[in-house]
This record gives C-alpha cells, structure tokens and sequence, in this order.
C-alpha cells in the first residue's frame, strides 16, 4: 500500500462510473472468485433440498419471522444489481477504457446476482413448501417490496465495495447464528448453503478493497471510513418496519451485525506494509462504531 505524508491526501481521479483498477488486476479476483465454485460446488433449488421434508412446525415463531424477513432481503436483488450496473455501465455513453474495465466487474456481478437470486428462489421455496405462505401472496408482498428503488450514496467505487464487503459479511454471519439454532434440518441445509456464497463473495469484496489501498493508498481510507459511517443494510429505508423486525431477529440468532466491521479492519490492516495514521484513525472508527451502533441488519 503506498503512504504519504499528507495528512489529509487527495482522492485520486477516478472517471465516473469506472471501476478505476487495471484490467488485470480485475481478471486476477474474479478468475479467483469462479475457481472457489467450481461446477461440482455448486448448487441448484430444484435439487439440492429435500423440499418435501420442510416443516414450519419445527420452528419457533421467531425463526419463521426471520425467514420471512431474509426472504424480503435476498429478493431485492433486481434492485442490487441495477445499482452496480448503473455504477459500471456498458454502453456507448462510457470510452473503450471504461467499457473495458467494467465489462471485467461484469463477469462477478452476473455470477453474483444469479447466486443471490438463488437464494431468494430457495427461500421463497422454503416458506412455500414448509407451510409459512402460500405462494400467490407470498409473490405479490416481495413485488410491493421489490419495486422500491434501492441507493447507496456512495460515489467512490472503493466506499461501494467495502459496503458490500461488510454487507456480505453481516449475512454470512447471521445465517451462520440462525443456522445454528433452527430445528429444520431442511432449513439448516438451506442456510448452509447461503452462507457459503455469501463467504465467497465478502472474499471476492475483500479482494477489491485490497486492490483499491494497494493502488490508492492512504486516499480511500476515507471513502471507506465513510462506509462505515453511513452504513445502513439494504431496505432499512424502504421495508416497512424493518428496525423492529430486525431487533427481533437479532434476538432470535443473537446476532449484532457490527462483527462485520472487524473483518473490514482486517482486510485494510493486511492490505498496509506500515500502519500509517489514517489506518490506525480507521480502527479507531470502527471499534467506535462498534461500540455505539445497536442496529442489527442481515442482508
């Protein structure tokens, strides 16, 4: 990671709606990502569950909430993956530089989305044959959700991926708990297999965090810091009573999603050869954060 004497250096230029990272360096983590799910690894809804042996009873009231509330997290997807595409266009409003580089991002985020929406496939599969909805309504509550336009007010591609990374994170952690707890053995292998991918992609986030401070130094602390200042998990916004919902499930997992910004921390720290003080400000932040942030949020 380079360094500089500049207290407060400046932000490199990036070109708007570019990744801003070499080509090369881009084919490097996503080659990385597609080699850590091979064919044999992976999975499909239709096949990989016993949907037949899937049983709400086996559940506490909390548990099946906190299916319902995942449900809504995971189906959003259309939403999350029109936001990096907007973020990293490919048409011919960008140069051949851009376009170049963005068409490298491409190759995770199609990966990435048709895993994430996987996920809320095996999800909505799971409430349905388990007893918890009936699947006409259960499409038409995660519609009125899904047309909600999801933001970000990060402009800084560094801030955006180190979001995901801590959002990605948070998930993983949390169907971890949940997976832990829940009497479904057909839920457990659900979750299982969520959490898996959602490893694999805060390793492909972690990824391009490092490659940002390697190539920007002590620049991006602040777009990452800022991150973690506004950081928010998807539909906090938008999805009706989210803040008491997810209190609740946070229980029902013992779960604080602020875990996650330990692992953020670490990835900066690997990145560095010598902490310099914007590094170790961000530390600071972060335990602060930790410290002062009661708001738990799975994605």
């Amino acid at each position: 990671m380079t360094t500089t004497s500049d207290p407060h250096p400046t932000i490199p230029a990036i070109p708007a709606r570019s990744v801003g990272l070499p080509a090369e360096d881009l084919d490097r983590a996503v080659t990385a990502f597609m080699a850590a799910s091979p064919v044999t690894r992976r999975w499909d809804v239709e096949t990989a569950f016993d949907w037949a042996a899937a049983d709400a009873d086996r559940l506490t009231e909390g548990q099946r909430s906190a299916v319902r509330f995942i449900t809504f997290i995971e189906d959003h997807l259309p939403g999350y993956f029109a936001l990096y595409g907007s973020r990293f266009p490919l048409d011919g409003d960008v140069d051949v530089e851009t376009f170049l580089l963005n068409r490298e991002i491409y190759h995770f985020t199609v990966r990435w989305a048709q895993e994430e929406d996987s996920h809320a496939r095996a999800l909505f599969r799971y409430q349905v044959e388990s007893g918890i909805a009936q699947p006409a309504a259960l499409r038409r509550e995660l519609a009125e959700e899904g047309r909600k336009q999801f933001a970000l007010p990060h402009e800084h591609p560094a801030a955006l991926f180190a979001y995901t990374l801590v959002q990605e994170k948070a998930t993983q952690i949390y169907y971890q708990n949940l997976r832990a707890v829940v009497g479904d053995p057909v839920l457990a292998e659900v979750l299982g297999r969520l959490s898996r991918d959602e490893a694999r992609h805060f390793t492909f986030m972690a990824d391009m965090v490092d490659l940002y401070l390697r190539r920007y130094g002590d620049a991006v602390v602040e777009p990452i810091r800022e991150a973690v200042a506004q950081f928010r998990m998807p539909l906090a916004d938008t999805l009706r009573g989210y803040w008491r919902w997810a209190l609740r499930i946070a229980d029902t997992a013992h779960y604080d999603h602020t875990e996650a910004y330990d692992h953020l921390v670490r990835v900066v720290r690997r990145a560095v050869d010598a902490p310099s003080d914007r590094v170790d400000e961000l530390a600071r932040f972060v335990r602060a954060c930790r410290a002062t942030d009661p708001t738990p949020a799975p994605r």
